[in-house]
């Protein structure tokens, strides 16, 4: 349907014209009221957090005025202790004050993934039985526009992506079943078309299948699934479902925990033993980062 799968680096460079286009316009017209000249500032974070999306905001910051500084105080990733400096700025005046809001926008939102991320990570360590581990993942319940910005936020905040979009692997859900006719019939037709594709183009496609209940996961099993979503499952079904999967393929398949996952729960749904926890609030139900820039006077000389 379209060209190309886009990069990350594509989609900053988009984020970033998008951004600026719908922010400043024509023209930035408070931003005329003082003199084209050099000036210090200092970005402030107001509580700790997990710094993510320093290019994001250099590129908006050096879109306007490619002159510009930035000085870290933190490395990307790093864990942000509140009432710091995050960097200091050099920058023509009137640039950094039509960036400053855009620029703020993905830094603020982009360590709001990665901080909420981190802190699921946090909430299942050593919590696990399975010798895999267990790992935190995404969905692609993201806003609109950001999804790899987003889905790198995760990353960065210690967690796994889910697949990155439509184009990124085959994930069976309850209507594909229902329109398929059956669990087997949509199993099958996903390793035909994979199968094709291998021989055609030497493309290697994923195969996940959602279920409901555990019958379906049986019928999953029986049918060559090798990686498998518990849709809703509470604790005790997922006990029952890492038994199964040991009982079928010795444990090899992949169990996946997803629907409505809160933090309260992640440590005691870990502890059941399935390989991972899709979270969809990491990136839907974003709360941003506190960060405030001060400018501090004209650059001498």
């Amino acid at each position: 349907m379209f060209d190309h799968n886009e990069t990350l680096e594509e989609a900053r460079a988009r984020n970033v014209h998008d951004a600026l286009f719908e922010d400043v316009g024509v023209c930035d017209w408070t931003a005329q009221l003082v003199p084209s000249e050099r000036v210090h500032a200092r970005l402030l974070v107001r509580e700790e957090a997990v710094l993510c999306g320093r290019d994001w905001f250099e590129a908006c910051l050096f879109q306007l005025d490619p002159s510009t500084t930035v000085e870290w105080a933190y490395a990307e990733g790093d864990l942000m202790v509140a009432n710091t400096d995050v960097c200091q700025i050099q920058a023509d005046a009137r640039a950094l004050l039509t960036a400053e809001r855009p620029s703020m926008n993905f830094l603020q939102t982009l360590s709001a993934v990665a901080t909420q991320t981190f802190r699921h990570m946090k909430a299942i360590e050593r919590a696990s039985p399975n010798p895999r581990g267990c790992a935190v993942l995404d969905t692609r319940k993201t806003l609109p526009g950001l999804r790899l910005a987003q889905k790198y936020a995760v990353r960065v905040g210690g967690g796994v992506n889910q697949r990155l979009a439509l184009y990124d692997g085959i994930l069976i859900k309850e209507n594909h079943i229902a329109a398929a006719g059956s669990v087997t019939a949509a199993l099958l037709s996903a390793q035909t078309l994979v199968a094709e594709e291998a021989a055609k183009h030497g493309r290697d496609i994923g195969i996940q299948i959602e279920v409901e209940t555990l019958e379906q996961l049986r019928e999953a099993f029986t049918a060559g699934a090798t990686s498998i979503l518990l849709d809703n499952f509470d604790e005790a079904l997922m006990r029952q479902a890492v038994a199964i999967n040991q009982e079928m393929t010795g444990g090899h398949a992949l169990l996946e925990a997803s629907g409505g996952v809160t933090l309260a729960q992640l440590r005691g749904i870990a502890a059941t033993g399935v390989d991972r926890i899709s979270i969809g609030k990491l990136t839907k139900d974003v709360t941003a980062i506190d960060f405030s820039m001060r400018v501090l006077g004209k650059v001498a000389g």
